[in-house]
């Protein structure tokens, strides 16, 4: 028997109500609620400690929270039956920080890893049909696919880990921190591949990021997470309406200012090229 939605809208793919989380005496979360909404793409913001990724592992199932409830795509995911939470699982992909592929696998045999162990019984030249394609989809030359992580650059290796993620055709998709350590180039390069992704496929992304260029360029929403819970989800110009100290500081500082002047730059050139 089905546990009752915690949103009765259709719309919202992730529901948080009441989350707490600690490690020992320390509490990192304590009466948090969210909601992402189907469609759109929500960058999660917070300093440091605020839990951002904490929040990604106990929606993913990676972390039990103390107290609170989890529903995706209207399903309790806490305390669920493991076939039951299988099921769940198969419709979302996540891009942990930094790829976390498998050194010893090639960049093929790592995006193959999740169509193995949902569905052993295919064929093993449809797994390495499905991983070539997957590779092309997210911007790789078709020659990657071969290669080990050792031999790919910083971006590239992000790249492949998000093969991986979109090896089972999922409508929900994590990425913690997707941009970090690229160059600012290679940091648009994905964000424009994501946005692409995400229209093309119609997914729901639940973005963690430090990256204000991120943020303006590509993101829906952006839930901030401060005082152990989210204070604000909005767009930007909304949030830079709330009077909160860290959300002033954090999108009025040097590299707010900064990314600001960037979007109207490519905003101007768009004019532009379009003239």
């Amino acid at each position: 028997m089905t546990a009752p939605t915690l949103s009765h809208d259709d719309d919202v793919v992730i529901c948080v109500r009441g989350l707490k989380n600690g490690f020992g005496e320390q509490i990192v979360h304590e009466d948090l609620d969210l909601d992402v909404r189907r469609g759109e793409i929500l960058g999660v913001v917070g300093g440091s400690g605020t839990g951002k990724s904490v929040l990604m592992r106990s929606i993913i199932g990676l972390q039990t929270p103390i107290e609170g409830e989890i529903e995706v795509f209207g399903e309790n995911t806490i305390g669920r039956d493991e076939t039951e939470a299988t099921e769940i699982r198969k419709r979302w992909g996540i891009l942990f920080q930094g790829g976390a592929l498998f050194s010893t696998l090639t960049v093929s045999e790592n995006v193959q890893v999740p169509l193995k162990e949902y569905y052993p019984k295919l064929d093993q030249a449809l797994l390495e049909e499905i991983a070539a394609y997957k590779v092309v989809m997210t911007g790789l030359p078709p020659e990657a696919a071969p290669k080990f992580p050792a031999e790919l650059s910083g971006g590239m290796k992000k790249r492949a880990g998000l093969a991986r993620a979109l090896a089972l055709d999922p409508e929900l998709l994590f990425l913690d921190e997707p941009t970090a350590g690229l160059d600012p180039i290679g940091a648009a390069a994905f964000d424009e591949l994501t946005a692409s992704l995400q229209k093309t496929l119609g997914l729901t992304v639940f973005l963690i990021t430090h990256d204000l260029d991120t943020l303006y360029a590509i993101c829906d929403r952006v839930a901030v997470l401060a005082d152990r819970k989210v204070i604000a989800v909005g767009t930007i110009p909304e949030l830079l309406a709330l009077d909160h100290p860290w959300i002033q500081e954090y999108f009025n500082g040097p590299r707010g200012r900064a990314a600001v002047s960037s979007v109207k730059a490519n905003a101007g050139h768009a004019t532009e090229d379009r003239g």
